[in-house]
């Protein structure tokens, strides 16, 4: 076989073989009465991987084009016209012509080694089970009746919820809002999603912080987004790099969590804030406020919210009890303008005709208990010691190999390695000692950083995770 992958292509190597050898039988170059190579000795003739012949080959044996027979190899299918064989769809193509991309193959991959392997989890956002509060909500379920409907409920989600929402977020993030602006969610990634698909249009410019969650989500991609990136600080983002962009690219929205950022922990001055509010009013550009960390002050202070400060209605505000109370009950919420609340309502009952009613109920109930103060108030100081403890094995194995802030709040710490090293390396040589993080260039455009979390583990294990980073970072290479 003469032919030889194009590597500079954006078409999978898979693909190209199978094209090849799909017009080669149209063309006659592969007569019906020989074998197809094997898949080894087409992978060694073409240099490459046998798991992209064997993909390649699957494609082909999906369409009809071919049949495999053990023992006798692969051979071009007798029925190539499909007049008897029964032909099952070509997966892999409908996989890769999807509108909506998925996510990155790194973070992918973090996902499936947290699960399949028993490794120290630095990487993941979500708490820890010893901090769930799991006494509090065994006892709603366990002690009280559950009085509302199975069926479907409002479409802006529970009435007393969205309700109880209001005063909370009254109490604790300083909004002033009312049941019918609010839209009950599942979690505040599904609010995003919603946003983004219910009030963008494909080449609208919006605005990300660098580094951020945000960075690499594929659904701003998926969108058919321009996204401009603007560096985050240790206070946060430069209003005046805002106002730049908007001028040049005329932004249509900005998407900023303001309190104890992911991954920086950086928290938005508020001076800056009150300067972002100012150019979005003179501008009219809407604010995304993506906020699950205020609460998780380590200084006692209530955080003033952007939505808090905000007289104009230009914020849409995005928080969830994921990140302060149990991801499992999925219950997320956006405020909002009532109209815009409407028209993100009606695409959610479109998608899943609304949120579950037994969840909300205890979420409700929860909220609206005082054991939900005393929960918050224990979680903030068991996250403190983590963030303490974290700090502590940084110093002691890192040393002067890192540079970092201290994060007041939330649950991650951003780390600069100071030497050059290769990242991927990097994350290979750590999961073979056990332990996963999530490497900055996935969440942002600089190189050399890492993102530690150290909600998902106890003080013993946090130390043991620093000290076996320590360990791959000493045998990496640059």
């Amino acid at each position: 076989m003469d032919w030889k992958p194009d590597r500079t292509s954006k078409k999978a190597i898979y693909n190209q073989l199978a094209e090849y050898i799909e017009n080669g039988i149209a063309h006659g170059t592969f007569p019906p009465d020989k074998p197809l190579p094997s898949e080894r000795t087409l992978a060694k003739d073409l240099n490459i991987n046998r798991s992209t012949v064997v993909a390649a080959y699957d494609e082909l044996e999906s369409n009809g084009l071919i049949q495999r027979t053990r023992g006798s190899g692969t051979t071009i299918s007798k029925d190539i016209w499909g007049i008897t064989k029964k032909r099952i769809p070509s997966w892999n193509r409908y996989i890769e012509a999807g509108s909506f991309l998925p996510n990155l193959p790194v973070t992918q991959r973090i996902r499936r080694e947290a699960v399949e392997h028993k490794l120290i989890n630095l990487a993941s956002g979500e708490l820890s089970e010893d901090l769930f509060p799991l006494k509090y909500l065994r006892e709603i379920t366990s002690s009280r009746s559950f009085v509302g409907s199975l069926g479907y409920d409002h479409p802006q989600g529970n009435a007393i919820l969205r309700e109880t929402i209001a005063k909370h977020v009254k109490q604790y993030r300083k909004i002033e809002t009312n049941p019918s602006s609010i839209l009950i969610t599942s979690g505040a990634q599904q609010a995003l999603h919603l946003v983004v698909q219910c009030l963008l249009k494909q080449g609208d410019a919006v605005v990300l912080e660098d580094p951020s969650y945000n960075y690499n989500l594929p659904i701003f991609k998926s969108a058919g987004l321009r996204p401009y990136y603007i560096p985050v600080n240790h206070d946060g983002i430069n209003p005046d790099d805002l106002l730049s962009l908007y001028k040049k690219h005329r932004i249509r929205m900005i998407f900023l969590n303001p309190s104890f950022q992911n991954p920086t922990g950086a928290f938005l001055s508020e001076k800056k804030r009150k300067a972002i509010l100012e150019i979005s009013s003179e501008h009219g550009i809407p604010v995304v406020e993506d906020d699950p960390y205020s609460l998780t002050s380590f200084t006692g202070e209530k955080v003033s919210t952007l939505k808090s400060m905000d007289v104009n209605g230009n914020v849409l505000y995005i928080s969830s009890l994921s990140k302060i109370v149990a991801s499992g009950l999925r219950i997320g919420w956006i405020i909002g303008p009532t109209s815009v609340i409407e028209r993100l309502s009606d695409a959610k009952q479109q998608i899943d005709f609304g949120h579950a009613s037994f969840t909300q109920w205890i979420a409700n109930d929860f909220i609206e208990s005082e054991n939900f103060h005393s929960h918050i108030a224990n979680l903030n100081k068991q996250l403190e010691k983590r963030r303490d403890q974290i700090i502590r094995s940084i110093k002691f194995y890192l040393k002067d190999k890192v540079d970092y802030s201290t994060p007041m709040g939330g649950i991650h710490i951003w780390c600069k390695i100071k030497k050059e090293v290769n990242e991927t390396q990097l994350l290979e040589e750590s999961i073979k000692k056990g332990v996963i993080y999530v490497p900055g260039y996935t969440m942002g455009s600089q190189k050399g950083f890492v993102r530690f979390t150290f909600a998902r583990e106890n003080e013993e294990s946090i130390d043991e995770g620093i000290k076996r980073f320590a360990e791959a970072l000493a045998s990496t290479n640059i």
